[in-house]
């Protein structure tokens, strides 16, 4: 009979090619560990722009609890409030000139 026989080498070809298997691809393998990285990174990153947004409305919201000039100016701005007595005059957009894209699409607003 002749066929493949057992050699010792291809016992330790084997067990080599699982270890390496397990280190590349394994759930605490190179691959998976470049990836928590990658996350690790990303999330640094992430945490960065909130703690300047986080720091940015604290200023704001110091601003608005010691100055009432930002406050009114909030009002004013973005809420439209106006004082008792005052007159609110709104004006029409000028058209945009002939010949700009959008030019005769867009009627002007009151």
């Amino acid at each position: 009979m002749t066929g493949l026989r057992w050699h010792p080498s291809w016992l330790v070809a084997g067990v080599l090619a699982a270890l390496l298997g397990a280190a590349l691809f394994g759930e605490n393998g190179i691959l998976h560990l470049r990836q928590l990285r990658s996350e690790v990174t990303s999330l640094h990153r992430d945490v960065q722009a909130l703690e300047a947004e986080n720091e940015r409305l604290s200023r704001a919201l110091a601003e608005l609890r010691s100055d009432p000039a930002a406050l009114e100016r909030i009002a004013r701005e973005e809420l439209g409030l106006v004082r008792p007595g005052e007159r609110v005059l709104r004006f029409p957009r000028p058209s945009p000139p002939p010949g700009l894209p959008g030019a005769a699409s867009s009627p002007p607003t009151p």
